[in-house]
């Protein structure tokens, strides 16, 4: 029997569980509200390494095994490694790779990295092709603003609509064991492309992409948004989500005060100048393997939409003059 449900989306007939999860944050996100839910709080942004792309590297090695740990698990007995992060050759991914050992499938998705993970290791888990999948992701703040913008020294004034590439990195073990909450279905995004060019102005040009998705979410599977207590998009950041909830109510999809976005929750907009939020691939991946996952644990949570977005340009392409392409994936997960 087919799983495809509608256009985009598919449930799964025996989801998986996120057996345990493993985070690593930043120095400044540490400083944040979420940071008594993140496992390591790091004090140095190179951790003791000589490079910030060492550093971003180690924290995703760190992350990992920290998942692992907490369900005694070894690498031996895990099927598919799932990662990808923003640097050029997804390299702090492929590296991580060479330590862990662990047959590797390199993803890119940009920020939505966390639910394309996810959702792929979820679907894998269910076609009865591996037992075991570790889906990881990992993102810093010095090498994303060296690679795509400026480099920190450089000292330039950022925009008042521009996000903070979150620095940490967050790991989920998937499979049949254990206790943890179920992946019970995911929409892949198609790639949305509404003519943006400015890649300072990452949250409105994803946010189209993040309302198409939603939509089709909804339509494929008939669910009442009301049944979710929470939904979450990855990192749209001030700016992105407040145009993704107006998008979505010109469409008739009012999400009400369930609805809410990785990039504000992880930083304190009020304390910590971050200008329009947060970004990068462990703006969510922080936010659900850590904060969101123990709200599961704790049972004050029992279903959940999280709506991973990313921007698929790249700096050849931006230098270029193309627009900036962008895809948003919904991976739903209940108790």
């Amino acid at each position: 029997m087919s799983k495809k449900t509608g256009k985009q989306t598919y449930q799964f007939g025996n989801p998986p569980k996120i057996i345990s999860t493993g985070t690593v944050a930043g120095p400044f996100e540490g400083l944040g509200p979420l940071h008594e839910d993140f496992d390591e709080v790091l004090t140095d942004p190179r951790n003791n390494e000589a490079t910030f792309e060492k550093a971003e590297r180690s924290m995703l090695t760190k992350a990992c095994q920290l998942a692992l740990d907490h369900a005694s698990y070894s690498t031996s007995e895990v099927d598919l490694f799932l990662a990808g992060d923003l640097l050029n050759q997804i390299i702090s991914a492929n590296f991580t790779a060479i330590t862990l050992g662990i047959p590797f499938l390199g993803l890119y998705g940009a920020c939505s990295t966390a639910a394309l993970s996810l959702g792929l290791g979820a679907m894998l888990l269910d076609g009865g092709f591996a037992g075991t999948v570790l889906a990881a992701t990992v993102s810093h703040n010095s090498t994303a603003e060296r690679q795509y913008r400026y480099p920190t020294e450089y000292g330039g004034q950022r925009r008042p609509y521009q996000q903070w590439t979150v620095t940490g990195a967050g790991a989920a073990l998937l499979g049949y064991h254990g206790e943890g909450p179920k992946i019970t279905a995911v929409t892949f995004g198609k790639v949305v492309d509404l003519g943006s060019k400015d890649p300072l102005n990452m949250g409105a040009a994803m946010a189209p992409a993040a309302v198409d998705t939603i939509l089709q979410h909804f339509a494929d599977t008939g669910w009442d948004p009301k049944t979710f207590d929470l939904i979450v998009t990855g990192d749209l950041g001030k700016v992105g989500f407040d145009l993704c909830r107006q998008e979505l109510s010109e469409n008739g999809l009012d999400l009400g005060a369930n609805f809410h976005d990785c990039g504000l929750l992880i930083y304190d907009l009020n304390k910590q100048d971050v200008h329009a939020g947060g970004s990068g691939c462990a703006a969510s991946a922080l936010v659900v393997y850590g904060h969101l996952y123990k709200k599961f644990q704790r049972q004050e949570i029992n279903r959940l939409l999280l709506v991973g977005t990313g921007a698929l340009h790249s700096t050849t392409s931006f230098q270029q003059g193309e627009n900036i392409p962008c895809i948003a994936h919904a991976v739903r997960i209940e108790a």
